[in-house]
């Protein structure tokens, strides 16, 4: 089991080294990439922020939650904070595990419980250069910045 909260790109080669095994019949991958579209506003980059040490704990709990729901150890999640462009990799979770059906179930755990409880939040940067906090984990605007230059 790995999780990880991380502020460099994600290397998609080492998350699936963590749960790759002999024994393993499939690996499930999933990735959630930065879309250039959100309720229907241009998106130009976002900014992922997290309250780090509970993200850390919370996203620890869940991978191993999903390791004892799936009966596999094999299961490895990096989350990343900082500014991401359009299609760069924010979050991935992977699931080695000897069936398929296990591991899908697994991962689609992971990444549901990540959105609803692990404490990260993200601030989208619009075309018209507005920039709004939208907490990831509910989707809920907390904060419009309009004005904000940086």
């Amino acid at each position: 089991m790995y999780s990880a909260i991380i502020e460099t790109p994600i290397d998609v080669v080492h998350i699936l080294a963590r749960v790759t095994s002999r024994s393993n019949g499939a690996t499930v991958l999933f990735l959630g990439t930065v879309r250039d579209v959100n309720d229907g506003r241009e998106v130009i980059g976002i900014e992922y922020t997290a309250y780090r040490s509970m993200a850390e704990r919370e996203l620890a709990s869940i991978v191993e939650e999903a390791a004892a729901l799936a009966d596999s150890n094999d299961i490895a999640v990096e989350h990343r904070l900082g500014e991401l462009a359009i299609g760069e990799c924010s979050v991935a979770v992977a699931v080695g595990h000897p069936h398929r059906g296990r591991a899908f179930e697994a991962a689609r755990y992971v990444i549901e419980e990540l959105k609803q409880r692990v404490p990260i939040w993200k601030r989208e940067q619009y075309v018209d250069g507005t920039r709004e906090w939208v907490r990831a984990t509910s989707g809920d605007t907390v904060l419009v910045d309009a004005g904000d230059e940086r």
